[in-house]
């Protein structure tokens, strides 16, 4: 079963300036709650683009794990997609997509999952798994609006 999480939030920035921000695939670690212990072991492009790949470790639980991604979409200052190609999930395919408006960048996110083992993965979904990719989107807002509307910038790298 494909399960689907879908976000909006609007950053008070340049479209330039918040997709600059998000091509960087070592900004992922700063809007990354610090509970899941999120560390890029490796990308193979500074700046994300179709066919980078990105290495990282996290922490599920007491449980380390390895994760990795590529980049299978990307359009400059549009949007950009991630899938999963080792990892906890069966499938992970996650859209990122910007929009110039009025008051700045409308920044949507959809994420289709598919859980591994079957009728226990959903179990998990409904117990816990559900509730935990929420928090990580919430903390990811408030960390996107605390570096984008109260003047704090990016860190440089």
């Amino acid at each position: 079963m494909t399960h689907v999480l879908e976000r909006q939030q609007i950053v008070h920035a340049s479209l330039d300036t918040v997709f600059e921000f998000f091509k960087d695939p070592y900004n992922l670690q700063e809007i990354t709650p610090p509970w899941m212990h999120f560390q890029i072991l490796e990308a193979t492009d500074r700046e994300v683009r179709e066919g980078t790949r990105i290495s990282y470790t996290l922490r599920w639980q007491i449980f380390p794990m390895r994760w990795e991604s590529r980049i299978t979409e990307y359009r400059e200052n549009d949007m950009f997609a991630d899938e999963m190609l080792r990892g906890p999930y069966k499938r992970w395919y996650h859209t990122h997509r910007f929009r110039e408006i009025k008051d700045g960048v409308e920044m949507r996110d959809r994420v289709e999952y598919v859980l591994p083992f079957g009728p226990l993965g959903q179990i998990a979904h409904a117990v816990m798994v559900r509730r935990q990719l929420r928090g990580i989107f919430d903390y990811r807002a408030e960390k996107i609006e605390e570096i984008f509307t109260k003047g704090r910038q990016p860190v440089e790298r």
